[in-house]
């Protein structure tokens, strides 16, 4: 498939397209509510007449201001305070450069400015962050590792194919502040790794991307328990990454399924078609002989996943599994993921005897 190289499909190009989703509905702005962004900005931002121009001066206008917040607070000695600031900061920037599909360079103008004030993030936290690639099928994929002191086991970020390794920070945080160090790197069709490398996905790509990842992993932390969690279509991926036999537990909320039938949003199905080549973004979960315990979590309001495919992979799963189904939540469950992370630690724990 060759990438896309216009905008326009039909008579509305796939920019517009989100901006309509944005500006009508309610649910597109979950993911970037329970990721950082205030409610209140949303409705600032969606009470405009959403063009282009208007987006990309909204978002960069509340950038600044948490950006100078930030910075007020680190001159009066709240560096906790400025760091979660920053980080806000730049997931602000993040909503300019995520509205661009095609990789050109006001994404990556705005992308290198989000990666700068996450930086100054990083400096301020009390747990390091270290940035490395790994060369993959001819390109760089860029990776973030934070290591807490006296970590006890190792997590994977597996993040959803729309999504940049910065964006879930808040998933970071939690796991860091509780011992574990993480590791979270942009994939083929992701942040730096698309937008620097132009490095696109594709099955055997990520599958590639997914054992190597594994693979450092257990490099550098060779003497502990290597966990993978994973969201939506990085859900799927950490399916996969649960046949590796380096690999110690998995949890999947809300993993995608190449089978379902239910029509995805335009925008969405168009954004994908920039940074992922083929006629699908997942592996296909019926062919994989799981090797390791899986936590499988899902939300019954879910639209994207039926129940029925769910129940069929839960049953399909090895010793050591176990269920987690939220009665109100959709996909992603994304109002419970803080809840789910934290049972997601306790889950890890439960086979970690030493505390290094």
């Amino acid at each position: 498939m060759q990438q896309a190289s216009s905008y326009q499909t039909g008579s509305l190009t796939t920019i517009e397209k989100t901006l309509l989703t944005a500006k009508l509905i309610d649910g597109f702005w979950d993911r970037w509510i329970v990721h950082g962004v205030e409610r209140k900005d949303v409705v600032i931002v969606r009470q405009q007449h959403l063009m282009k121009e208007a987006w990309i001066n909204s978002w960069k206008e509340l950038a600044d201001l948490n950006y100078r917040e930030a910075t007020k607070q680190y001159e009066q000695g709240a560096i906790e305070q400025a760091e979660y600031m920053y980080k806000i900061s730049a997931l602000y920037y993040q909503l300019i450069y995520w509205l661009f599909p095609e990789n050109n360079s006001i994404k990556r103008q705005w992308l290198l400015k989000s990666l700068e004030v996450m930086e100054q993030a990083d400096q301020l936290a009390m747990i390091k962050t270290e940035y490395v690639q790994l060369s993959i099928n001819g390109g760089e994929c860029y990776g973030r590792i934070r290591i807490p002191d006296n970590h006890k086991a190792v997590v994977i970020m597996m993040n959803p194919i729309d999504s940049t390794k910065e964006e879930l920070f808040t998933y970071e945080d939690d796991f860091v502040k509780h011992g574990f160090a993480v590791l979270s790197f942009d994939g083929p069709g992701q942040g730096q790794t698309y937008t620097f490398e132009g490095l696109r996905g594709t099955i055997e790509g990520w599958k590639s991307f997914v054992d190597n990842v594994i693979d450092y992993s257990h490099m550098y932390f060779p003497t502990l328990p290597i966990q993978l969690f994973g969201t939506s279509s990085g859900a799927a991926w950490a399916l996969y990454g649960s046949c590796n036999p380096k690999v110690e537990k998995v949890v999947a909320v809300s993993p995608a399924f190449i089978q379902e039938t239910i029509k995805l949003p335009d925008y969405f199905v168009e954004r994908t078609q920039f940074v992922f080549e083929g006629d699908s973004m997942l592996p296909d979960l019926g062919k994989l002989q799981f090797l390791n315990p899986v936590m499988l979590v899902h939300g019954k309001q879910d639209v994207m996943i039926t129940d029925q495919h769910i129940y069929e992979l839960y049953r399909r799963l090895p010793i050591g599994k176990c269920y987690v189904e939220y009665e109100n939540e959709g996909h992603c469950c994304n109002y419970k993921l803080s809840e789910i992370r934290r049972k997601a630690m306790e889950w890890f724990e439960e086979d970690i005897k030493d505390v290094i």
